[in-house]
């Protein structure tokens, strides 16, 4: 129930965090590739705060906020070590995305999860790259 909850208040705090980039949007104060990329994160937070309720119904969408933002950041690592964005953006970007991709990870319901009337979590298993090769399905 802890877990679940935690997972909701979390999924909402990404949710409106990619939210927030509409307003740079609306006011076109960055350039074309940061609009576009803005709009995509503009949408995912935007279906974030409708997985709120149900979680477990929206595992998928769960999964792929984390590892992109995983990788996201991942990227902008080795951008930031080769020089090609500035170093600060280590701090700027990539910690933040590294910590919602972890986050959601440790806290994503299980493959299988439902959740009970009352709304605790019922059953599940772990997602991830181990769910996959532990061959269970």
């Amino acid at each position: 129930m802890i877990r679940q909850r935690a997972l909701q208040v979390v999924l909402g705090m990404v949710g409106l965090l990619f939210l927030a980039g509409l307003y740079p949007l609306l006011t076109m104060q960055t350039g074309a590739a940061e609009q576009m990329l803005g709009g995509v994160y503009i949408t995912l937070g935007f279906f974030l705060l409708l997985t709120v309720r149900n979680p477990a119904a929206h595992r998928s969408l769960i999964g792929f906020t984390a590892w992109s933002s995983l990788v996201h950041g991942g990227i902008m690592a080795v951008q930031a070590y080769q020089n090609v964005i500035p170093r600060m953006d280590l701090y700027r970007a990539v910690l933040p995305l590294g910590i919602i991709g972890v986050v959601l990870i440790a806290l994503a319901p299980g493959k299988g999860s439902r959740q009970s009337t009352d709304g605790r979590l019922v059953s599940g298993t772990p997602f991830g790259p181990e769910a996959s090769l532990s061959g269970r399905h």
